[in-house]
């Protein structure tokens, strides 16, 4: 116990350390250059003169980086979380709105692929006829990017948002599908047989044997099928815009705003470890010892 807290506390120890030479390394590289001083012509010194600068002075301005500071991500991160829901009109909400927007959508396209490729993935491990005349589909279907069903989820759904759901929707399916007819395909013999012997009922022997059995396999399916799906959808939101955390960056690229672009970087971040993290803890829960 006290080896793995002194693990824990070495490797936030090390983190820290990690974070302190990015934020070093980046706030040297936008800090202001020097110019070499340049002999100013005739003009350029009554430009300056009429603009109310020192000409000498204006011969050795330093060069302020175009790329946000250490300093300017600070502010821009305090203004967003300030008032993280504002809703000024439809090009102008808050982050916390639209990262609303997004997990809305994919809560809805993970959840009917839940509903899909679970039981799906039932039928293939438990059934080899049904394997073998699906596996061809599978294997055709599953290596298309998700982002390539979206003209035509545009074209037959006429609608942006429901289109991201579909598009959620396609990229979960995969893993978890895959996963599910492992999970279920692996179950031991001897559980089965003694199910079997005991003549328990399909429904009830796939519930209450095979489901606990693949639970974690299930899961791991689960948890690639939730990073891709928060990976897919900030792309789909700046193809289709409107709202969004992908919209939100795509937007504030449009505006030239680089600190904002970051910030929503970061934010995509920590979202999809924290769903990350869920899914882990509920594998965590259901993992057993043999």
């Amino acid at each position: 116990m006290n080896n793995a807290k002194s693990l824990r506390l070495k490797a936030a120890a090390l983190s820290a350390v990690f974070l302190i030479v990015i934020l070093a390394i980046w706030h040297v590289s936008t800090l202001p250059s020097k110019e070499p001083k340049v002999t100013l012509t005739a003009d350029q010194i009554e430009y300056a003169q009429l603009m109310g600068k020192d000409p000498q002075a204006a011969a050795i301005t330093p060069a302020k980086s175009s790329f946000p500071t250490v300093a300017d991500m600070g502010k821009t991160i305090a203004k967003q979380l300030a008032d993280p829901f504002y809703d000024n009109g439809p090009n102008d909400k808050g982050v916390g709105i639209q990262v609303a927007y997004s997990l809305g959508r994919v809560a809805l396209g993970f959840g009917f692929a839940v509903a899909f490729a679970i039981p799906l993935g039932f039928l293939i491990g438990m059934s080899p006829l049904a394997y073998r005349a699906l596996d061809p589909f599978i294997q055709v279907l599953k290596p298309i990017s998700p982002l390539a069903w979206m003209p035509i989820a545009l074209y037959t759904i006429k609608d942006s948002s429901i289109s991201g759901i579909f598009v959620i929707f396609i990229c979960s399916i995969w893993p978890m599908l895959t996963n599910t007819a492992f999970g279920v395909a692996g179950v031991r013999r001897e559980w089965l047989n003694v199910a079997n012997t005991l003549q328990v009922r399909p429904m009830r022997k796939a519930i209450e044997v095979i489901l606990p059995a693949a639970a974690p396999t299930i899961l791991t399916g689960m948890r690639i099928s939730m990073g891709i799906a928060w990976l897919v959808i900030v792309a789909a939101e700046m193809l289709v815009g409107g709202t969004g955390i992908g919209y939100f960056v795509w937007n504030e690229w449009n505006n030239l705003s680089l600190a904002n672009v970051i910030f929503a970087i970061l934010v995509i971040g920590l979202v999809g470890m924290a769903l990350d993290m869920l899914f882990a803890k509920a594998q965590k829960a259901v993992t057993y010892a043999d």
